[in-house]
């Protein structure tokens, strides 16, 4: 009996193995300079802590230890939500990879997968292919731009069936 469930731990274990995606390939370089600012989401994959939510924004600000603050928010049937949190890039050989926390200590990957040459707009996942995001410095990118990144995205692995596109129009944040 032993046997017959060791025997069945490893295979589900060598089907799971076999299943798993390839690794996902980030950009070569950033400048975190660059990339800190407001970015708008413009399409997402379904994530629990954005349902719900329009008008998803990103605010990084590099910090003089060289972790980067994070300031996501949306609005949604309650009001404006905000999340702050802190990314770090944990090897700075690997530029493209960072780590996000939003309840330390605990962390996440962050993906750039792909960054218009002017900082313009992104494209940043998990490697789990769990998690997709197309970013803008604008809250309305070009149609070809989208379908250009969303190939890509699928291409990669990713489910693009399941995006969602974020709207902007909502009110003024209150202060």
């Amino acid at each position: 009996m032993k046997q017959i469930i060791l025997t069945l731990a490893c295979t589900g274990l060598l089907l799971t193995s076999c299943s798993s995606p390839e690794p996902l390939s980030t950009v070569d370089a950033v400048d975190l300079y660059r990339y800190t600012g407001v970015w708008y989401e413009i399409a997402r994959l379904p994530i629990s802590q954005e349902e719900g939510l329009n008008c998803v924004t990103a605010a990084y600000t590099l910090e003089e230890d060289g972790d980067i603050k994070v300031v996501n928010q949306g609005y949604g049937d309650d009001g404006w939500e905000k999340a702050e949190g802190v990314a770090v890039q944990p090897d700075t050989s690997k530029p493209g990879q960072l780590r996000v926390s939003f309840f330390r200590p605990f962390y996440g990957d962050y993906y750039i997968i792909e960054l218009d040459d002017d900082y313009q707009y992104a494209l940043v996942g998990a490697p789990s292919r769990k998690y997709l995001w197309i970013l803008s410095r604008t809250e309305e990118l070009d149609s070809d731009i989208i379908e250009e990144l969303s190939a890509s995205a699928k291409e990669k692995g990713f489910d693009t069936s399941k995006f969602i596109f974020t709207e902007h129009d909502c009110p003024d944040e209150e202060e």
